[in-house]
């Protein structure tokens, strides 16, 4: 119902949704694949919409018009609680305990595949903010003002490495998007209409 006029290609990424992955991989790594699938498909990069740590992927796709939603890609510090279960974790690993990691582990985590896993530990920390700065397109930032996975801190800051972004912002934490497509969707219309405007 939502940007018809437009051609939606709708992906889970390996390892995401229903598609499996046996290999530990890297962002970088993700947006290949997405790249490799856009040209099989032949589809432009017009318009390239990333949810969390999808934002970092399509940010390495160099869209015309870059829409991010509660993206990852700005690093935040670990807390000293998380700190030290990592290397309580470490010390337990050295004395064959690390049937043990479900204890130490990210909520989210949990039921990864080890491959998933490994691929979650080289991504989570990641800080794209040479990547943010470096995008020359159009980006539409939407953020839920309550998120406390990606924090409405990280929208300020993505806002300001982008040369081109504007920033919105909704009631809601991480998926505030389910209950405001239709206000997204107007956004994203409205900005790529500039892009034609040049």
């Amino acid at each position: 119902p939502y940007m018809d006029t437009f051609r939606h290609i709708y992906i889970d990424l390996p390892g995401f949704g229903n598609s499996t992955c046996n290999l530990m991989l890297k962002t970088a790594d993700y947006a290949r694949i997405v790249e490799l699938l856009m040209i099989h498909i032949n589809a432009s990069k017009d318009i390239i919409l990333g949810h969390s740590f999808g934002g970092k992927v399509a940010l390495l796709l160099e869209p015309k018009v870059l829409v991010l939603v509660a993206s990852a890609g700005i690093y935040i510090p670990k807390s000293l609680k998380i700190k030290l279960k990592i290397v309580l974790f470490k010390t337990l690993k050295i004395f064959g305990l690390a049937k043990l990691r479900s204890f130490f582990v990210a909520e989210d985590a949990k039921a990864l595949s080890e491959p998933m896993y490994q691929t979650f530990k080289n991504v989570v920390n990641e800080d794209f903010a040479d990547e943010f700065r470096a995008y020359g397109g159009k980006a539409l930032l939407c953020w839920g003002e309550s998120d406390s996975a990606t924090p409405i801190s990280s929208a300020y800051k993505i806002k300001e490495l982008i040369t081109d972004a504007t920033l919105e912002v909704y009631d809601g934490d991480h998926y505030f998007f389910m209950n405001k497509a239709d206000d997204i969707s107007k956004h994203i219309e409205k900005t790529f209409l500039k892009t034609l405007e040049r």
